[in-house]
């Protein structure tokens, strides 16, 4: 059936708003995608967010749980700095026998293998078979073998302007790193205490002392605006570092 000239034009008159719809959300939705993807970054920056086939969601958000080790794409100079280009769990302990465990997927085993910044894994056999303050989860990914120095950089989504509590999961040393915004200093994160002293007792092999683990608030941060900002984390000798939560201190 043909329609009538009448119908046709009701048609046309409701096409016609659809399209206009379409184009203001269209419009929004860019100018929206545009301002949250430059945000605070600084211009010169040229790394990028961490992404692969498991990590697929774009920027780490705060609030919330910024891993260390999906620190951004881009190189050393760019999203990292290292001493040396070799990665030292990832790309050389966890090839010798016995430090790819059982029931770990290589993934994880060698993770970012290939980039300088020095990754392990939380093990069975080094971490979770004697005391330690908190034990990690089996498999969790960490930063080690560091040196005074070194840093990473993270683009996080801060979805919430305010003060936040920094709290870290860390090993050894008790020590001052620091945190800087958008390429200016922003935070001290003093890890506390060295949970290895907590032990006296122990008679383990020295490098033992890597793998006693605490979790603690460290230091407050803060993030006065919203969107897409440049977190870096600079980071010194005697840590292993897992993540830190980013938990937004309620105005009472």
């Amino acid at each position: 059936m043909i329609p009538s000239y009448p119908n046709l034009t009701r048609l046309w008159r409701l096409e016609r708003k659809r399209l206009k719809i379409s184009l203001l959300y269209g419009f929004s939705f860019l100018f929206l995608l545009s301002s949250n993807s430059n945000g605070q970054v600084p211009k010169a920056y040229k790394g990028k967010p961490f992404q692969d086939a498991a990590h697929m969601s774009g920027p780490q958000v705060i609030p919330g749980r910024l891993q260390a080790v999906l620190y951004d794409l881009g190189g050393e100079g760019v999203a990292y700095h290292d001493t040396d280009k070799i990665n030292h769990g990832s790309g050389e302990l966890n090839y010798t026998k016995g430090h790819c465990e059982d029931g770990v997927l290589a993934y994880i085993c060698h993770f970012r293998e290939n980039e300088g910044v020095d990754i392990s894994y939380v093990k069975k056999l080094a971490d979770l078979n004697h005391p330690s303050l908190v034990f990690p989860e089996w498999q969790q990914l960490y930063l080690g073998w560091e040196e005074t120095g070194e840093w990473t950089n993270y683009t996080v989504n801060v979805k919430k302007a305010g003060r936040y509590r920094i709290v870290a999961m860390y090993s050894h040393t008790a020590q001052t790193i620091q945190f800087s915004l958008n390429n200016q200093p922003a935070a001290d994160c003093k890890l506390p205490v060295d949970p290895w002293t907590q032990f006296p007792d122990r008679h383990d092999p020295d490098w033992m002392m890597y793998h006693a683990w605490n979790r603690a608030d460290c230091g407050e941060i803060d993030l006065p605006k919203t969107g897409l900002q440049l977190l870096t984390l600079h980071y010194k000798t005697g840590n292993n570092l897992a993540w830190f939560d980013f938990v937004p201190i309620e105005i009472k």
